[in-house]
């Protein structure tokens, strides 16, 4: 048992897990507080479109259709935060060091 936790500390396993977990778990919140507020401010500021999501730039007879991607953005960083701040908050980010320091 020894020999499979030190595995787990050198090789990350744990803020791995701990990161996927929590990015899932607020997931959802994060794209209902981006999709359902944020989006429809920004849309606003942006341009024409209602919401974000419908943000696009015309060239020639197509579009580039960039709101999704600033949504989809917005999300990444809104979660990346959570996972930072929680990791910080409990005191998780030594549990993962590598050898002795």
């Amino acid at each position: 048992m020894k020999g499979f936790i030190e595995f787990i500390r050198k090789q990350g396993v744990v803020g791995l897990a701990m990161g996927f977990l929590l990015g899932g778990a607020v997931s959802k919140i994060v794209g209902s507080f981006v999709e359902d507020i944020v989006s429809p401010f920004l849309g606003l500021v942006l341009g024409p479109a209602e919401i974000l999501t419908d943000l696009s730039i015309p060239i020639g007879e197509s579009s580039v259709k960039i709101g999704s991607f600033i949504s989809n953005l917005i999300d990444f960083v809104i979660i990346a935060a959570i996972v930072y701040f929680v990791f910080k908050g409990l005191g998780l980010e030594d549990l993962d060091r590598k050898g002795d320091k």
